[in-house]
């Protein structure tokens, strides 16, 4: 794991096991484990036991994120935050933020401003008959964007890894799965409005197990 570089490459971190994600913060009953070379993911909890990783580092406004992504048990729904600042100003761990335990609303409708796409959808029967990759903008939780999802369930994914990518190049947002771009949305409001500098961090619902590797965050 390396911290932020001055060229190209902003952060690099393998998630090859728990011990790369000592530095991060765990909001809800995040449980962790070290998989064939990859940081497997979980809840410690019950059915409705959610939960929120969030990477140490924060980011400018025009990066490149990528990781591979391994579903492993279903269902659930894994889903990632970006450009998560305060709502107003500041950061999302200053003293005077709500608590949080990873309960959704705390996200999309508290004290924070952050973008969120929604990639592995499984946890509701109307999610597993439609897929769909979904991205939405906190506070608020406004449905801006969405797209098709390509990725299969667990018994045909038998363990392959999915290269995720999220492109954020100011109000511009683009993602993709594999090399395959699933949408694009350019947010109209004023730049004070939206999310720009910011945190990113991985939410799974429970009772998703998945598997993560190779994160890599670029500069544009």
């Amino acid at each position: 794991m390396s911290a932020i570089d001055s060229g190209t490459l902003l952060y690099r971190n393998p998630l090859g096991g728990p011990d790369d994600i000592a530095g991060w913060v765990a909001e809800g009953p995040a449980a962790a484990a070290a998989a064939a070379d990859a940081l497997e993911l979980s809840s410690s909890g019950e059915w409705d036991d959610h939960f929120t990783l969030w990477c140490p580092e924060v980011f400018p406004d025009r990066i490149r994120a990528s990781w591979d992504f391994s579903p492993v048990s279903e269902p659930g729904l894994a889903m990632a935050f970006f450009g998560a600042a305060g709502a107003t100003s500041g950061g999302i761990f200053d003293a005077d933020r709500a608590p949080r335990d990873g309960s959704y609303p705390q996200y999309h409708s508290g004290d924070i401003r952050t973008y969120h796409v929604s990639y592995f959808r499984r946890r509701w029967e109307d999610e597993r008959a439609f897929h769909t990759t979904n991205l939405r903008a906190s506070p608020g939780f406004r449905l801006v964007a969405q797209g098709a999802d390509p990725l299969p369930p667990v018994v045909d994914a038998r363990g392959a890894f999915y290269r995720i990518e999220i492109t954020k190049d100011g109000p511009r947002v683009e993602f993709a799965i594999d090399g395959l771009t699933l949408f694009t949305w350019t947010d109209n409001a004023p730049a004070e409005a939206r999310p720009a500098a910011g945190r990113i961090g991985f939410r799974q619902m429970s009772p998703l197990v998945a598997r993560y590797r190779n994160l890599e965050v670029h500069e544009l």
